[in-house]
């Protein structure tokens, strides 16, 4: 009887210890795992579709306002990813100037928007257009720049330059390098039109 007992004492401890040894080589099973902060830091915090975003100033003023058809936050670097943005910027005086492009990101901290791919800054009060492939924005500042080719058009005149500035709030652009313009005469229509 005693052997009995000693061996079913004796199994009971095999089968446990088989059972711990295959728990500990199961991958499924528990393991500490370190997490990467730099693929954490590009997880999305939010995804959203035909999303509207609102940014105010210290006074409560709108500032920005955008819509667009796709948006990615990631809440680690503040990074708004766009697509088909549309943005209307609001200047001191809380004018609207309209701006669109292909995509865009938005960081919120510091209210910086890039569009890119076919952007245009449009100033509706002015009547002039502005169109390039890189568009920045510094919402605090209320400045768009671009570094690339850009073309400054009311028709029927137009001017290309290599570099661009607008100060929203003065409505003043500045146009720098390889600046060409076009502006035909006012024609008889015209001048009879006043």
């Amino acid at each position: 009887m005693r052997s009995r007992v000693k061996k079913r004492i004796w199994l009971t401890g095999m089968v446990v210890a088989l059972g711990g040894f295959l728990v500990w080589l199961d991958p499924r099973g528990p393991r500490d795992q370190v997490v990467d902060p730099d693929a954490m830091a590009q997880e999305p915090g939010h995804v959203l579709e035909n999303a509207e975003i609102t940014l105010f100033g210290e006074t409560g003023a709108i500032k920005q306002s955008l819509v667009t058809s796709h948006l990615v936050y990631t809440p680690q670097t503040a990074i708004t990813d766009l697509t088909s943005p549309r943005a209307v910027l609001f200047d001191s005086e809380q004018r609207q100037w309209l701006a669109t492009a292909d995509t865009g990101t938005l960081n919120t901290d510091t209210q910086a928007l890039t569009l890119a791919g076919s952007a245009q800054l449009l100033a509706p009060d002015e009547g002039w257009q502005l169109d390039t492939e890189l568009l920045r924005y510094d919402g605090m500042t209320r400045h768009a720049w671009s570094e690339a080719p850009a073309v400054l058009q009311q028709p029927p005149q137009r001017i290309d330059a290599s570099r661009m500035d607008v100060w929203l709030d003065n409505s003043q652009v500045r146009l720098t390098n390889n600046v060409r313009g076009v502006h035909p005469p006012a024609t008889r229509s015209h001048q009879e039109a006043r």
